[in-house]
């Protein structure tokens, strides 16, 4: 199958994702999601980006979610084992994932710094040139890290979860993603996601971001809670100087 463009690439998803189980083990359809996982990597297609259009300026892009989850449904489970160093034979660890998402490998032409010690970039992810990863840290799908933040120790950057230039999410911290349906029974102060967080010095462990929309004065972004299943997305505006 030819590349196709973001524009042409979103019925083909949409054609995919609605034909359920019916679309698992089709060459066409798996070609299609990899097409929007390398977008995605590459950062020519986001499940969030800016819109200064829209009242909280960013619009999501619920295609993109749609097609990180028929990723999911196409995957099937298989081990993917890290080999010691030198590719001598043994595991060093052990790894079970679906095989439409497997962690990504960076080189040192990319001007990524990933600093050993067990942290992983999910397929999906975009990671920009000047990151630094500390470990331990977890990028999941569809996130977009732009150049120069650094993803401190024991900090998780949920799926979909987007982060601008410059941001030091500090560790602890933790974004929550807003791929999978808010369980029921959780509860969200606001009712709204807040994974947005563009160009700031410092996000510290447990922050705070306020919505440019709300009348809640502060919200708590979470793993878990914040999860949600419409396309609401809210931009942190400041760090208050007391945290």
């Amino acid at each position: 199958m030819n590349h196709a463009s973001p524009h042409d690439l979103e019925p083909l998803i949409e054609h995919w994702f609605a034909q359920g189980t019916a679309a698992v083990g089709n060459p066409d359809a798996l070609a299609t999601f990899l097409q929007l996982r390398d977008a995605l990597e590459a950062g020519t297609l986001r499940s969030a980006e800016p819109d200064n259009d829209t009242p909280t300026g960013w619009r999501v892009n619920a295609w993109v979610k749609r097609g990180i989850l028929l990723g999911f449904r196409l995957g099937s489970l298989e081990a993917m084992n890290g080999r010691s160093p030198g590719g001598r034979s043994g595991n060093l660890l052990s790894f079970v994932d679906k095989s439409t998402f497997p962690a990504r490998h960076f080189t040192p032409e990319q001007g990524i710094r990933i600093i050993p010690g067990g942290s992983s970039v999910r397929s999906g992810a975009f990671v920009a040139r000047g990151v630094i990863i500390v470990p331990p840290a977890y990028i999941n799908v569809g996130s977009f890290v732009d150049q120069d933040s650094l993803v401190d120790s024991h900090a998780l950057v949920g799926s979909c979860a987007q982060i601008g230039k410059r941001v030091h999410l500090s560790a602890g911290a933790q974004i929550g993603g807003v791929l999978e349906p808010m369980p029921p029974g959780s509860f969200s102060p606001g009712g709204r996601p807040c994974t947005t967080f563009p160009t700031t010095p410092s996000i510290r462990r447990q922050p705070k971001c306020r919505s440019s929309s709300l009348r809640e004065p502060w919200l708590w972004p979470a793993a878990g809670p914040f999860r949600t299943d419409t396309a609401k997305i809210w931009a942190l505006a400041s760090i208050p100087p007391s945290l």
